[in-house]
């Protein structure tokens, strides 16, 4: 079995043909000594769909596939020298693949493609917390969570409330979000989690990220959904109209299909964005910033890109 999984994993990243990504309209900019220039590639809400969609599929049909996202990305990181690579939650679940390997062949792959980092959604907890250990040896990333408490738990020490990123000389901050899980998630696979004000948190991560520690750019990745009919329920749009410090913010949960991102305008009157690529790893999300090393100001082109099998 072992050893036929290794040759899953091999086949599964060797597959699918190469696409010709459009580059930047902003391309010119990066040319110019003056700028430096980030590319911010996301997914979110991926729920272990490893292959594409069958080409019988009425709506979806020869989309997605880890295979095919993995070439893209190899091909965007070909030509583009600083690249990050995130996701914001629900790995897990939605295919026999979770069912047999637990998150095994989810994790692997995203550490054989070169995920930096991912944060926690609700149902990475459907085999409870010891099922979270239990996968995470197989990634190669942090997994960045920074309102559950997890000190009283076997998750303790095992996830991070920031990580810094440097890609030559911009430096990027990020934190991580989670949904309220209390009636979402069983109490028995949570455990002593603790869930903490994700307004709050992000308040005290971003002031950390973007004043004490001095990033260029600060990313919230968010498994808390992108909005609510009501004004009381936690959601990306109303974190980003009240917060500060924040850049970015990558979100997750409610499968919402945002082609280009959300820009709104925060508590200081400063850009943020929003974005969001669905579910089921039918996109891959892309986003350019172009830092202005003069000025200190910065620049943002960004679109979604159709991970979509040519054979079919």
């Amino acid at each position: 079995m072992q050893g036929n999984r290794r040759d899953f994993l091999k086949t599964v990243l060797a597959g699918g043909a190469l696409l010709g990504l459009n580059a930047s309209p902003l391309k010119s900019f990066a040319a110019k000594k003056e700028y430096e220039k980030l590319t911010i590639l996301h997914t979110n809400d991926t729920h272990s769909h490893i292959d594409p969609f069958p080409a019988t599929d009425p709506k979806y049909a020869g989309m997605g596939g880890f295979a095919r996202r993995a070439a893209m990305i190899k091909e965007i990181r070909s030509v583009e020298k600083n690249v990050l690579l995130l996701d914001a939650g629900d790995i897990f679940q939605g295919t026999p693949y979770f069912n047999m390997f637990n998150g095994e062949i989810e994790l692997k792959l995203m550490s054989q493609i070169g995920y930096d980092a991912a944060t926690i959604g609700n149902h990475e907890f459907d085999n409870g917390l010891d099922g979270i250990v239990s996968a995470m040896k197989f990634a190669n990333f942090p997994f960045i969570s920074s309102n559950y408490d997890f000190s009283k738990t076997v998750l303790a020490d095992k996830t991070l409330n920031y990580k810094i990123f440097f890609r030559n000389e911009i430096k990027i901050g990020v934190f991580g979000l989670g949904v309220a899980i209390d009636g979402l998630v069983s109490t028995a696979n949570y455990g002593d989690t603790i869930y903490l004000d994700p307004y709050a948190k992000a308040a005290e991560m971003a002031h950390l990220l973007k004043k004490d520690l001095h990033c260029d750019l600060v990313i919230c990745l968010s498994h808390m959904g992108f909005s609510y009919k009501d004004d009381k329920t936690p959601s990306d749009v109303l974190l980003a109209k009240q917060s500060k410090n924040i850049d970015l913010i990558i979100g997750g949960h409610t499968h919402t299909f945002i082609n280009k991102p959300y820009k709104f305008s925060n508590s200081d009157k400063k850009d943020i964005y929003i974005c969001q690529v669905g579910w089921a790893g039918l996109k891959l999300g892309r986003l350019d910033f172009y830092f202005d090393k003069k000025t200190n100001k910065k620049f943002v082109d960004a679109h979604t890109i159709k991970v979509f099998n040519k054979q079919v």
